[in-house]
């Protein structure tokens, strides 16, 4: 009997588009698809995944990041889309087999219990999520601009994480930013800076956490040396796993013990 294996991957992560891949045995979620159809195949390709096996697209919110190829991948492969009506209404997806969903609802899809959770974020209904297999809890977390008691208690019970580490706030007060989308990117409706995440990550559980991703870095904002060297110090003595999701290459399958 063939064991059922709970993996994440990453198709890009950054400004110019994410997309997260999680699957579980013959249940596989797209979460977001801010990439062209074009790209994001060639991106499933590259993690020799087929879109034919898709169960089920989520997408957090309605920018372009996160949400350009949703639609037409929905219409192209006949996928569900699984989102808020907020994000929905947005008018960015189109006609597609629409599926509301609210934040803070559980409700599963095949093998997997997914949880939406709301977060801070300058979108009309954006919504982040946990995914369970078993006693397995992966949270999917980015586009926040700070960092309520519900979302540390939402990933308090996870193995897994995929959170945002948008920017270094040095460099973006520093850098060729106008004023305006400084204040908006590290504002309270805007993205975790590096030192947000480390602090939000100094509130979980080490001992139950086993993986690590940092996720969206600004290509324009950021490092991932940088990144590095803060989980490295914060992860010192601790066997946890840790990895930086790029723009270019994403990241590749990784297996969640169950």
């Amino acid at each position: 009997m063939n064991k059922t294996v709970f993996k994440v991957a990453s198709l890009g992560s950054g400004s110019k588009g994410n997309g997260t891949l999680v699957s579980a045995g013959s249940t596989n979620l797209l979460i977001d698809c801010g990439f062209t159809v074009k790209e994001t195949l060639k991106r499933f390709a590259a993690l020799e995944f087929s879109p034919q096996s898709l169960s089920a697209i989520l997408v957090t919110h309605e920018h372009q990041d996160h949400i350009k190829g949703a639609g037409a991948l929905s219409r192209r492969f006949n996928i569900p889309v699984f989102t808020t009506q907020g994000t929905f209404l947005s008018g960015k997806i189109g006609e597609c087999d629409f599926r509301a969903i609210s934040p803070f609802q559980h409700f599963s899809i095949d093998k997997l219990m997914v949880e939406a959770f709301s977060v801070p974020h300058d979108a009309r209904e954006p919504c982040q999520f946990v995914l369970q297999y078993n006693d397995k809890r992966l949270a999917v977390v980015s586009d926040l601009g700070s960092i309520t008691q519900p979302i540390i208690e939402k990933m308090q019970s996870c193995h897994a994480l995929l959170l945002e580490m948008n920017h270094d706030y040095e460099m973006l007060m520093t850098g060729v930013y106008p004023m305006s989308l400084k204040r908006r990117v590290g504002g309270k409706l805007g993205h975790l800076n590096n030192q947000q995440s480390i602090e939000l990550l100094k509130q979980l559980d080490f001992d139950r956490l086993e993986l690590m991703v940092a996720t969206h870095l600004s290509e324009q904002n950021n490092c991932p040396r940088i990144v590095e060297s803060l989980l490295a110090e914060t992860f010192e003595n601790k066997a946890i796993v840790y990895k930086v999701a790029n723009q270019e290459q994403g990241l590749d399958w990784i297996e969640l013990a169950t």
